[in-house]
């Protein structure tokens, strides 16, 4: 039988089927029907005619359900059409992301949802490679499907037509490629910017459909795209619209220029407005140091309102394809950690040079003795640290005559030490080696402070008044980012502080200087008024004298308080006369002072003092400074037999002041 017979005979078959079912509608029923069955009826004859005549019907057998596509060929990273479409629009129905939607182009993002499908199917391995042994599995699983709804599988076309409504016949009007705001990326980042696109369209509107870009090694060490780059793709107004594989070879259209092709794209452009795409990349690590790297446009298809295409670029002629085939964007991708670093800072918690309270037959309390900030800058990465080695100088004997035990508190993390963790210890200087161990972990970027806190061994007869400072250099700290941390900068030295047994410490220094100018020649004068607290240490009281005097470098006075007056230079002024230099010592509050002339203080207890030291310089005009240079005291109501020396200078003076004779 021919074809033309058999569609005959099957008409016909039809014609008599319908023309029964028609005979069975109006045949004497044993009850009238009524519209509404009437129309049911009709409805169901007319799906059966459809069937017989080959149309679509909503019972499914074991064949391929509604919505099926039949693919006739493998899909991989660069695959594009109508079947790619198709499998896109599948695998997003499934649950399996693509952030870019169906765009006809196979990029990462559809390998990955393709992997994802084949992973959850049971199809091993999964590689994202749409083949053979994926396709049947897909016409399986649509075989059982029973559809509700009806629906015709479609066949787009290309090209796909665009969402927005576009009007004109669109031409490019300008192309321009910008470098990125960070020019310098580091490898292994992900999605970061290397540069823009930005593109301008005159009398009308375009969709860009296809971009070539090139990656192109300028200078450094000899390196090839694939083994630089990861992904490259595109954003358009924060959303990626494309991504592609860029680690193998085979992923490029010429491998000598490092050239990429974007297809499928489905970028809209209005008339006069600027569409910027940003090209990102990952990258990938391992390059042996710093490399430049230039980002050009190749070439661009687009389509205007009545889906004419047009090329743009290496292919097109004119004076807008030079422009547009030499415009390009430098940037570096640096070696991974190449601007980690840490840096030594002072702290605003480093405390000021003070007395220490030790004992005579006890292991002292924990003290606070010095404080740095450990800055990581402009570091690309968290920084771990590994050993912070801290210097402590004792100023007589040895670091372990005097340093039971240290902790440095480093961001509120302790870390222990021992004095087998100490190198030369023997010594006035002991290193101390705090093994971090990478238990601390600085955000890139961050500032943090580390403590050192120290307990001291009792103190012997003949030691009273050591003193103790510490110190930090970046040189000796170990850290990794990326990599090891070569990029250390900065030292720090905390004050001087004395250990004592018995005696005064002195804290909250202040200073105000006043000065009078009278119209008598060498009669102008300054008043320095310097005020502070001294606070009694040990079990014993202890008694300050109300009496101040000056200190020419001859001798340590037994006065309560000793000072001196210097130049802006630090050049002591001699007190050559009353006339020319004078000063008394008073107590503001705190204190017992029962015995005329002096503060007796118990243990632990402050009072607050004020030295007032009026300054006549002569007929030499300059600016002076005063300096309260130590605190006398004794363990009766006597001159002062044991000073508390004030150290450093700059932490105990006023500013320098300008007297005018």
């Amino acid at each position: 039988m021919t074809t033309s017979a058999k569609d005959f005979a099957s008409k016909a078959f039809v014609a008599v089927v319908a023309t029964a079912m028609v005979f069975s509608l109006v045949a004497p029923a044993a009850k009238a029907a009524t519209a509404e069955e009437l129309q049911a009826q009709i409805t169901a004859l007319m799906a059966q005619i459809a069937a017989l005549q080959g149309g679509t019907t909503t019972t499914t057998t074991t064949t391929t359900s509604v919505g099926a596509y039949t693919f006739t060929r493998s899909l991989t990273l660069g695959s594009t059409g109508a079947d790619v479409t198709a499998l896109q629009t599948y695998l997003i129905s499934k649950g399996h992301a693509i952030a870019a939607g169906a765009t006809g182009y196979f990029g990462a993002q559809t390998k990955a949802a393709v992997a994802a499908w084949q992973t959850a199917n049971g199809i091993m391995p999964a590689a994202g490679y749409f083949g053979p042994v994926s396709q049947a599995k897909y016409m399986a699983l649509m075989a059982t499907v029973t559809p509700t709804t009806p629906t015709t599988p479609t066949t787009p076309t290309t090209p796909t037509t665009p969402t927005a409504t576009l009007s004109g016949e669109a031409s490019l009007d300008d192309f321009v490629v910008d470098s990125a705001d960070d020019d310098t990326v580091q490898e292994g980042a992900e999605d970061v910017e290397i540069g823009a696109f930005t593109a301008v369209f005159k009398d009308g509107d375009a969709r860009i459909d296809r971009i070539d870009l090139g990656l192109n090694h300028t200078s450094g060490s000899e390196a090839d795209a694939w083994d630089a780059f990861d992904t490259v793709s595109l954003w358009v107004d924060g959303k990626q619209v494309a991504s592609m594989d860029a680690s193998s070879r085979q992923d490029y259209l010429d491998e000598d220029d490092g050239s990429l092709r974007f297809s499928g794209l489905n970028i809209v452009a209005m008339e006069d407005e600027d569409v910027v795409i940003t090209v990102a990349a990952s990258l990938q690590k391992g390059n042996n140091g710093d490399n430049d790297w230039e980002l050009t446009a190749a070439s661009m298809r687009f389509f205007d309102a009545d889906n004419v295409a047009s090329t743009e670029g290496a292919t097109a002629v004119g004076d807008l394809s030079d422009d547009f085939t030499g415009a390009s964007a430098d940037f570096t991708i640096q070696e991974s950690g190449a601007d980690d670093q840490v840096m030594v800072k002072t702290s605003s918690d480093d405390p000021d040079a003070t007395t220490l309270a030790v004992k005579d037959d006890a292991k002292s309390d924990w003290y606070t003795v010095f404080a740095f900030d450990l800055d990581t800058n402009d570091s690309s990465n968290d920084i771990t640290l590994n050993d912070v080695l801290v210097d402590v100088t004792v100023s007589s004997g040895t670091y372990a005559t005097f340093v039971d035990d240290a902790q440095l508190v480093i961001d509120g993390e302790t870390i222990e030490s021992s004095l087998s963790d100490v190198t030369n210890e023997g010594t006035l200087t002991g290193t101390i080696d705090f093994n971090v161990d990478g238990d601390v972990v600085i955000k890139a970027g961050d500032r943090v402070k580390a403590e050192l806190k120290l307990r001291f061994k009792s103190l012997v007869a003949g030691n009273e008044g050591v003193t103790v400072t510490a110190s930090v250099d970046s040189a000796d700290i170990d850290a990794e980012g990326s990599d090891d941390v070569t990029d250390l900068t900065g030292t720090q030295t905390g004050d001087i502080h004395t250990l004592r047994t018995s005696g005064v410490s002195v804290d909250n220094f202040t200073s105000a200087v006043n000065v009078t100018t009278t119209d008598t020649a060498d009669n102008s004068y300054g008043s320095y008024v310097l005020t502070f607290d001294v606070t009694g240490i040990g079990e014993d009281e202890v008694f300050v004298p109300l009496t101040a005097a000056s200190f020419d470098g001859i001798s340590p006075s037994t006065k309560g308080a000793v000072y001196q007056m210097t130049n802006s230079a630090g050049t002591p002024v001699a007190s050559s006369s009353a006339d020319q230099m004078d000063a008394s010592l008073v107590r503001v509050s705190g204190g017992d002072t029962s015995t005329s002339g002096y503060v007796r203080l118990d243990s632990g207890e402050t009072a607050t003092l004020r030295l007032t030291i009026t300054f006549n310089p002569g007929s030499t005009a300059a600016q002076y400074i005063g300096v309260l240079q130590s605190v006398g005291f004794a363990a009766t109501a006597a001159p002062a037999t044991k000073r508390t020396t004030l150290t450093p200078s700059t932490d105990y003076d006023t500013d320098p002041t300008q007297i005018s004779s």
